[in-house]
């Protein structure tokens, strides 16, 4: 586009069932394409956030009966645009495994689901804080990498705790990907240390944008999420960021001629080398 693409993160916090994620997500994407954005992203857990075992498995359904994806897929129609559902919480569909898939989703402005992609890592941590996580008892891990094709160039598809694995942004850039979505529910104590350097530091590495929305707040099941969604450009610079954890709309300008730039004045993406790992 000849001054840019203009895009949107849309910050959540949201509630725990993909009714109330719908209502709560559809006013700040009509807000969003209002102002003009033609490609707009939500973060992980957009349709609900619940880490309560019982209760997720009420509330979550497969992806064609989801009320959340069904609702933001007539939402892209009627507005025209291009829509990241960062992440929704779903039936895997996988026999024998009751796990739910952490599931990104590119929808089309016809309303059609273009690309998927299920989180590849699982969050498995014990906090110095003492809060602890054990995403793999509820989330099964994807198996594929994948990418979205979008009319201004081919966007990588991540979900959160990805971020910490560069292999996959760098595949994901070698595949040509000029934008990397980190749609993402951090927790404040690694948001607070880790989120803007990581994901600085992914651009830099890529020479990529890497468009991160966030959720942020306190959530119904407890949670308390960073907030603090970040645009960042393919030479490492903060572009657009949100300072504080509330719901919100994040919009940016993205100059896709950065990346070609920025890939040619280090182009570490060719200096790749056979060696033999450490003993």
């Amino acid at each position: 586009m000849p001054n840019g693409l203009p895009i949107a993160l849309i910050q959540t916090r949201s509630p725990a069932t993909a009714e109330a994620g719908l209502a709560h997500v559809e006013p700040l994407i009509r807000q969003a394409a209002a102002d003009g954005a033609k490609l707009i992203l939500t973060p992980e857990g957009t349709n609900l956030l619940e880490q309560r075992r019982d209760r997720r498995a009420a509330a979550i359904t497969d992806e064609a009966q989801d009320p959340c994806v069904l609702g933001l897929r007539r939402l892209a129609a009627e507005l025209d645009i291009w829509l990241l559902i960062g992440s929704a919480i779903v039936r895997s569909g996988h026999a024998g495994d009751d796990r739910a898939a952490n599931r990104s989703l590119m929808i089309d402005p016809t309303g059609a689901i273009t690309a998927r992609y299920d989180k590849l890592h699982v969050f498995d941590v014990d906090l110095p804080n003492g809060e602890t996580y054990r995403e793999s008892a509820t989330i099964r891990p994807g198996e594929t990498a994948s990418m979205a094709d979008t009319p201004w160039g081919r966007l990588g598809l991540t979900v959160c705790y990805d971020v910490r694995f560069p292999h996959l942004f760098r595949q994901l850039a070698k595949a040509n990907a000029a934008m990397i979505a980190v749609p993402a529910a951090f927790t404040v104590p690694t948001g607070e240390a880790h989120w803007e350097t990581l994901l600085r530091a992914r651009a830099i590495e890529t020479g990529a944008f890497v468009l991160a929305p966030a959720q942020g707040g306190t959530h119904e099941d407890g949670r308390k999420t960073w907030g603090r969604s970040i645009v960042v450009s393919p030479w490492g610079e903060v572009i657009a960021k949100l300072d504080h954890y509330d719901p919100g709309v994040l919009p940016a300008t993205l100059d896709l001629t950065e990346v070609a730039r920025a890939r040619a004045a280090i182009p570490a993406l060719t200096h790749d080398r056979d060696y033999a790992p450490p003993q």
